[in-house]
């Protein structure tokens, strides 16, 4: 009875060691050339790499310059692990994608520096930036209706593409 304990708690182990080393494998193929610039990334970020709702993200220095180019910027600020940016996204993107916009995200999982730095008090948040100043901001979890009536209120009329349509 011992020694089969024994056989069975060592290939337990034996497969857990496997079963790690398989995961971390795959997330080190995954994360090969990822947007965010760094090898160290969480988890949930991981999970979110090869979804298309999560595409186009920003590192901190480039948002900062695009900021300050004066060029209107909008940025979704989103955690991966936050349940409201898990419902809020699938209801944005398609809003974004009709509306032909140009929405960056920044990951403050990953940015943690950026909650301070734009005032960020929870996720989701939505701000549209103009002349390097903050225009309009929306925060939490959204309906479709009000996300688009953000869009449509603040971002379309800064927009100089759309204007001249």
């Amino acid at each position: 009875m011992k020694k089969g304990m024994i056989i069975f708690a060592s290939a337990l182990v034996v497969l857990v060691v496997v079963l790690v080393f398989v995961v971390n494998y795959q997330n080190s193929e995954k994360t090969a050339d990822n947007p965010y610039g760094k090898e160290d990334l969480h988890q949930a970020t991981i999970d979110q790499l090869d979804d298309p709702n999560y595409q186009n993200q920003i590192q901190p220095d480039a948002l900062e310059e695009e900021i300050q180019s004066g060029e209107p910027t909008t940025v979704y600020f989103y955690d991966p692990t936050c349940v409201h940016c898990q419902r809020t996204t699938p209801r944005m993107m398609p809003i974004v994608k009709e509306y032909d916009l140009d929405v960056k995200k920044m990951n403050v999982k990953e940015f943690e520096s950026q909650w301070n730095k734009y005032g960020i008090e929870g996720t989701p948040t939505l701000i549209h930036f103009e002349n390097g100043e903050e225009q309009a901001r929306i925060s939490g979890e959204q309906s479709v209706r009000d996300l688009d009536d953000f869009f449509q209120q603040e971002v379309m009329d800064s927009e100089p593409e759309k204007q001249e349509e």
